[in-house]
């Protein structure tokens, strides 16, 4: 429990950035075409870097263990965003966000030290788990990133992430145990790897789920404020009600995730993600059309329920299909493809915007959604099924 609330915290605040760095370019007094162009490009940026670096750390944490990578990952996290609160200009800011790409790590460590510390018939639960106190991120953070961005500015935001990730930090050292034997044996590299993981066909398409999933979910993120702001062109505290819409989905995901991982363990995680795919897919089409943001909010707090069976059944297909030995080289791998995903998604949503509309982003989301649906169905749906 204490793990979790580690993460919890991290996954909190980190969310709350996201989201005030959307809210800095859609307050600038440029056009809206060239802000969406912008945002998505920035909201990238520290994924592909992320991309880079995930499968490394990864392949460190089967070396030497999970937690230290943990470590790691909290006190370089903890002074990247101090230096980002005394950043000078614009590209400095960029720059940092760079370099906090480069010391991810927390998720290609976190799912696989779970996965190797919990019995399997239990392993979906405690996935889902992880999952909520992520979940739980996307609910507090873009509330109280929105909160403290109006009451004490922008910088303020950095410090108080700083603070708490040096906490979860400590928390992490002190608290969190983990029984990890190393083994005595030459690294290997990608094709030695690769030659040893058992299920090759059914672990890249589970990997390329992943990355068709993450460029839909992350296509709207960097231009929802945007979108906000054009339901609602006269309101004020902006970035307030981004962050109740965005936290909408969060309350939803915080419920259904634990209990959709439960119903993954009884029925198989290949199941649960093809009927939430599809929930997905639908329910991203009305958020098109709605004319204020309580509307939007009332659809993102139902996509939220479909959202909660995704990334756990992911993260639980990849654990059945593949030895304790590989996981974390192979979580690794998965977040490389789920951080494309998300700097294609954010690029993509945000030339789309720009091009047209902010509303044809969503059609776009819709049907990569029901597409990955079909992809998993025709290509892995009966061999994960066989494999629980």
């Amino acid at each position: 429990m204490v793990f979790k609330s580690a993460v919890f915290v991290f996954k909190c605040f980190r969310f709350g950035v996201q989201i005030l760095r959307i809210r800095c370019s859609s307050v600038a007094e440029i056009c809206t075409s060239l802000v969406s162009r912008l945002s998505g490009i920035t909201f990238g940026s520290t994924y592909f870097v992320s991309a880079i670096f995930a499968p490394i750390w990864g392949r460190a944490a089967d070396r030497i263990g999970r937690k230290p990578i943990i470590l790691r990952a909290g006190i370089g996290l903890s002074v990247v965003y101090l230096l980002m609160g005394i950043a000078p200009n614009a590209t400095v800011l960029l720059i940092l966000s760079m370099v906090q790409g480069a010391f991810t790590g927390y998720g290609s460590a976190c799912n696989p030290l779970i996965a190797t510390q919990t019995d399997k018939e239990h392993v979906g639960y405690a996935l889902g788990t992880l999952s909520t106190a992520g979940i739980a991120g996307s609910l507090l953070g873009p509330i109280v990133g929105g909160a403290i961005e109006d009451v004490l500015g922008l910088q303020a935001v950095y410090f108080i992430m700083s603070a708490l990730l040096f906490i979860a930090f400590l928390v992490t050292m002190l608290l969190v145990k983990e029984s990890f034997v190393r083994e005595d044996k030459k690294s290997q590299g990608i094709r030695e790897i690769w030659k040893s993981v058992p299920q090759k066909e059914l672990t890249v398409v589970v990997w390329i789920t992943f990355f068709i999933l993450m460029i839909g979910l992350y296509s709207i993120e960097p231009i929802m404020t945007q979108y906000i702001s054009q339901l609602h062109p006269d309101a004020s505290h902006i970035a307030l009600i981004s962050g109740l819409v965005f936290s909408a989905s969060g309350l939803s995901n915080i419920i259904s995730a634990p209990r959709l991982g439960k119903l993954s363990d009884r029925i198989g995680a290949n199941k649960v993600i093809l009927i939430s795919l599809i929930a997905a897919g639908i329910l991203y089409i009305p958020q098109a059309f709605v004319q204020n943001p309580w509307q939007l909010l009332v659809f993102r707090f139902l996509l939220g329920f479909a959202m909660g069976g995704l990334i756990p059944s992911v993260n639980i297909m990849i654990k059945k299909i593949t030895p304790d030995a590989l996981t974390g080289q192979v979580f690794g791998l998965n977040m490389s493809f789920g951080y494309l995903g998300v700097f294609a998604g954010s690029v993509v949503g945000g030339q789309i915007a720009g091009q047209s509309s902010i509303r044809y982003v969503f059609y776009f989301a819709s049907a990569l959604m029901l597409l990955n649906a079909v992809w998993i169905y025709f290509r892995a749906y009966k061999k994960l099924g066989s494999s629980r």
